[in-house]
């Protein structure tokens, strides 16, 4: 476990409210073969979108901490030490542990070992994918966690369809083409709210998608957070998601 440590800063007078968190964790342990070969020499977090100089994780803990966070907990794995490297010679907003599972643990084991490394286990906290583009308020998506009493909430995408899409009328005729349009479905968008008992309830082992999650959901206690409309979201899977986000970042009003 390695710890870096951020400059000094002015307090954030957005963020002392008791639940908006002031901790969080990315999991940043992914392969991304699916980027190759870009992660051939680094985990998935590592990747720089083009013409930002900077890797998704850079842009990640930035947000964070503009959104109230001091203290995130990393955790690696793929590569760990180029991660590790890189977030130790890093100028961070906020405070950086690493932790490396020391066998695979899962998704829901993974996610219990890093959150058993916050600072302050009797508050609640914000976990993210480490492959995750996105901009939106995350003390509006605490104030709707906090407003429903879940144990967890989950950010809602609505994400672009990759293919065009063709609209018919009632008789079957084509009447319009639509590139890429949005989903119809919401989809989880890798971005969370928890309270403090939800470590409690992960898994040491296994995926909480398939254990935790159902079970909140059937004691409704399991909320879910539209990203708004209009703010920025994408996960970065693949090499063409590189070069559309770059195109979108590049975009007038971004």
């Amino acid at each position: 476990m390695t710890s870096a440590q951020a400059p000094d800063q002015a307090p954030d007078p957005h963020a002392h409210s008791p639940h908006h968190p002031t901790q969080a964790v990315v999991l940043a342990g992914g392969q991304g073969s699916r980027l190759r070969p870009y992660t051939d020499d680094r985990p998935k977090p590592m990747v720089e979108i083009p013409g930002t100089g900077t890797p998704i994780i850079g842009h990640q803990l930035a947000w964070l901490a503009r959104e109230g966070v001091t203290d995130a907990v990393v955790s690696c794995g793929h590569l760990a030490e180029v991660l590790q490297e890189w977030l130790d010679g890093a100028e961070l907003p906020l405070r950086v542990t690493t932790v490396v599972e020391k066998e695979p643990l899962g998704r829901g084991g993974g996610l219990k070992y890093a959150a058993a490394h916050l600072p302050h286990p009797d508050r609640p906290w914000y976990a993210t994918n480490g492959d995750i583009w996105t901009r939106f308020s995350l003390r509006e998506m605490a104030d709707f966690h906090a407003e429903r009493d879940a144990t967890a909430t989950l950010a809602l995408a609505r994400p672009r369809i990759p293919w065009g899409a063709v609209e018919t009328d009632a008789f079957g005729h084509i009447t319009d083409f639509v590139e890429a349009p949005p989903s119809p479905y919401l989809i989880n968008a890798g971005v969370y709210v928890f309270s403090p008992a939800f470590t409690g309830l992960l898994p040491d082992r296994g995926d909480h998608e398939r254990t935790t999650f159902p079970r909140l959901a059937r004691a409704k206690r399991l909320a879910g957070f539209p990203i708004p409309q209009g703010a920025y979201w994408r996960a970065i899977d693949t090499a063409k998601d590189l070069t559309e986000a770059a195109k979108e970042l590049s975009a007038p009003g971004r």
